[in-house]
């Protein structure tokens, strides 16, 4: 693994040459950065996945969705559509994504689309929904052809991005130089007991620069939904085994808070965003069914559950006791109040 990391060095190299000469052309104006007149927020990161975007996303709309008109767009990643699609509670993941999904299905009033090309997104919104106050953007740090108002940088606690290397050597999207271009930084998947001597570590490893607010999340997680109506509510007390089968970047943390409520935990664990096949889907359930405890149940994210919604995957799952996990982000150091104001404070200066 090392040797083929070595051997991958020279790429990496030359990717860095790459972005630096995109980022430098966008910095002297001959590659275009379009601003809006409506306040727009940019969520993403330096590397690639794994640093709670969607978490993020959810608690802005939570924040901004009774006071405005909200719309949030994405890429819609590994969607098999092209361009921009409105999405509905009529969609799938194939056409949205799965992200855009969970999104759509959780939040009533919110107006969720897709559009590779993000400043033709926005102008389709504002253009087709004049009532739109305030667009999210999700994962949209390196589409530096749109101009945010306010962008919002997530790096993990555990793969910080100053520890970490471009591709494909490492997995960031860019240099870590490019973390000047965030107005926040929001250091996310913290322990819940996070010190301030811990705090003072980080803001050392990542030097913050002056006009930059830093924040420090962790994960709260809820109680777990059925996948299928008429399912019990889930009690951890009764459960001897977890199996738990994600597509996401790190299932760690999820791990971590799983195996404090079971005696027993199995992972299984496919790519980020990865369509579940029914091969594996049967493949998981013959783990399930190794299991020699009756006291056993299925367990999965709520992104992942989106992509379970085939008709196919759903028959395969049916006679089993499958949930969902939704998590939410708490703050620390009572921070919640200045960061919400901070937010507020944009979009309500910024809204025509």
């Amino acid at each position: 693994m090392i040797l083929l990391r070595i051997l991958l060095l020279p790429f990496s190299l030359i990717y860095g040459l790459i972005i630096k000469v995109r980022n430098y052309l966008f910095d002297i104006g001959l590659l275009k950065s379009v601003a809006f007149k409506l306040p727009v927020i940019c969520v993403g990161n330096l590397s690639t996945g794994g640093t709670g975007k969607t978490p993020h996303v959810e608690y802005l709309i939570r924040l901004l969705q009774n006071r405005f008109k909200i719309a949030v767009l994405s890429r819609g990643y590994l969607r098999k559509t092209k361009g921009f699609v409105l999405a509905d509670t009529n969609s799938n993941v194939s056409m949205v994504g799965d992200e855009p999904m969970q999104y759509i299905n959780k939040f009533n009033n919110v107006l969720v689309a897709v559009d590779e090309d993000r400043r033709h997104g926005i102008q389709k919104l504002i253009s087709e929904h004049v009532e739109t106050q305030a667009v999210i953007l999700d994962d949209a740090y390196q589409h530096r052809y749109v101009k945010p108002g306010l962008t919002i940088l997530l790096t993990d606690f555990h793969s910080l991005y100053p520890n970490d290397y471009l591709l494909p050597f490492g997995r960031l999207r860019e240099a870590i130089k490019g973390a000047k271009r965030a107005d926040i930084i929001i250091v996310t998947k913290t322990d819940p007991v996070f010190t301030p001597l811990s705090k003072r570590a980080v803001l050392e490893k990542i030097k913050p620069l002056p006009y930059q607010k830093v924040f420090f999340t962790y994960v709260t997680y809820g109680l777990p939904v059925p996948l299928f109506p008429g399912l019990p509510a889930l009690r951890y007390n009764l459960i001897n085994t977890i199996i738990l089968f994600v597509g996401i970047a790190n299932p760690y943390p999820l791990e971590q808070y799983l195996r404090r409520l079971c005696s027993e935990l199995i992972t299984v664990q496919f790519k980020d965003h990865h369509q579940f096949s029914e091969k594996e889907i049967n493949e998981v359930k013959t783990t399930f069914n190794n299991q020699f405890t009756k006291r056993k149940v299925l367990i999965t994210t709520e992104k992942d559950a989106m992509r379970l919604q085939e008709p196919a995957i759903l028959e395969l799952l049916k006679e089993i006791p499958v949930y969902y996990i939704p998590i939410e982000v708490s703050f620390h150091f009572r921070e919640k109040e200045k960061f919400d104001k901070l937010i507020t404070d944009f979009v309500s200066s910024e809204t025509v």
